[in-house]
């Protein structure tokens, strides 16, 4: 006959087994931290879709920072480098795209500003299979640099099995996904657009003009990247634009021997409310 201390046992060795299986539930769509108490980064797995399909395979890379410390954008501004990413030794994958969550504009001692995130940041990622009916193992190699004061170069390795079917981590990576500028034409939005864009010579160097249409009264930042990483544009500073925002930035920075006429440059205009990005040449 069974005690009742003999099922307090039961009951207890039931829970623990619950409590196992969720754990390695959830690892199943994690990978380990990998990094020291400044920085780590690991792969979490979004939600997929079963049954194949032509969508892509979601994941992303979860960048955790120590306060006080920041990492780059995909264009590190004034000073700093960009991640790099190597996903050799991953299977099944034909071709992964990297998203970068709109970024801050982060002032340094000397005047100068940097592009980055200075908190927790999701990269999320879009994975195309070479075989849809077959599951994706990714395998990351991450370079990047975290900042305090002084600047030092991290590295962070994971691997992680995309499996179809819900994920713990859907949420984060979703609310990273929504933090993703959108893609526009130039003049194509509704209340936050990039209006124009207009080259203009005659000063030392040819200026920029871009003229921004966003909610009265909110506040826009502007980014411009050249069409290679040789291009170092500088940030582009807000004037006075008779209704519209207006920023404009001289064409410093572009590579020896370059000519900026119809040169494709990308803009991204972020608000609070969220963010815009727009390729679009030079006049």
């Amino acid at each position: 006959m069974m005690t009742g201390i003999d099922r307090m046992r039961l009951t207890a060795a039931a829970c623990l087994l619950l409590i196992g299986a969720g754990a390695a539930g959830a690892a199943e769509d994690v990978s380990r931290w990998d990094g020291d108490a400044r920085s780590a980064a690991r792969l979490i797995a979004g939600s997929q879709a079963t049954g194949g399909g032509s969508a892509p395979v979601r994941a992303g890379i979860e960048i955790r920072l120590k306060p006080g410390w920041h990492t780059y954008w995909r264009y590190p501004g004034d000073a700093g480098v960009p991640p790099q990413f190597d996903f050799k030794g991953s299977q099944n994958v034909k071709q992964v795209d990297v998203l970068w969550p709109a970024p801050e504009l982060l002032p340094e001692a000397g005047g100068i500003s940097i592009i980055g995130y200075e908190r927790n940041v999701i990269l999320p990622l879009r994975i195309v299979p070479q075989d849809r009916s077959k599951p994706v193992a990714l395998r990351l190699k991450l370079d990047y640099a975290i900042c305090e004061k002084l600047c030092v170069p991290a590295e962070a390795r994971a691997e992680l099995a995309l499996r179809s079917g819900p994920a713990s981590q859907d949420a984060s990576l979703a609310a990273a996904e929504g933090r993703v500028p959108k893609k526009l034409a130039l003049g194509e939005g509704g209340s936050l657009s990039i209006h124009s864009v207009r080259r203009e010579d005659g000063s030392a160097r040819p200026r920029v003009w871009v003229d921004v249409r966003a909610p009265e009264g909110m506040p826009v930042e502007l980014l411009a990247e050249g069409p290679t990483p040789q291009w170092a544009l500088p940030l582009p500073t807000a004037v006075d634009g008779a209704g519209l925002q207006r920023f404009v930035f001289e064409l410093d920075g572009v590579p020896p021997g370059v000519k900026s006429e119809g040169a494709l440059i990308t803009l991204t205009a972020i608000t609070p409310g969220g963010a815009i990005e727009v390729a679009t040449r030079l006049d």
